[in-house]
């Protein structure tokens, strides 16, 4: 275990060099999970209730069409690199579409996912949250 964590330690962030071998795909993937992890957070954060609730509320947030409209809001705030690695995740080809979503959305959100993969694999979290919070201004 405490392999692991070293290993995790001298590998996070991610340098420049190594950065730059990652697909967009890649990206996503992470992204999806630190993306699901600080909504669930911004809900427990909120007060404690039912678990059944914070899913309620989690699952109305992270899904294809509400991360397309958070994308769509916070576009004309991302900087020339951000751009670039948001329209990489929006070319990328996944393997699979998610069930009942819409083609457009399903590749917004791949790109969203991607954006914030990028930024938590560059160590940058106070960037995601502020995307985040400016993604969700008008929900």
């Amino acid at each position: 275990m405490e392999e692991s964590l070293n290993h995790l330690r001298n590998h996070f962030p991610l340098d420049e060099k190594e950065i730059r071998t990652y697909s967009a795909l890649s990206f996503a993937y992470i992204g999806d999970a630190v993306f699901d992890l600080v909504i669930r957070t911004m809900m427990v954060t909120k007060g404690n209730v039912r678990t059944n609730k914070y899913h309620q509320k989690v699952t109305d947030i992270v899904n294809a069409a509400s991360q397309t409209r958070m994308a769509e809001r916070i576009l004309p705030s991302l900087s020339e690199e951000e751009t670039t690695i948001f329209r990489r995740g929006k070319n990328a080809k996944p393997m699979s579409m998610a069930k009942n979503q819409s083609r457009h959305d399903y590749r917004i959100a791949t790109a969203y996912e991607t954006l914030i993969g990028y930024l938590y694999l560059n160590g940058r979290m106070d960037r995601i949250i502020e995307l985040v919070e400016m993604g969700l201004e008008e929900e």
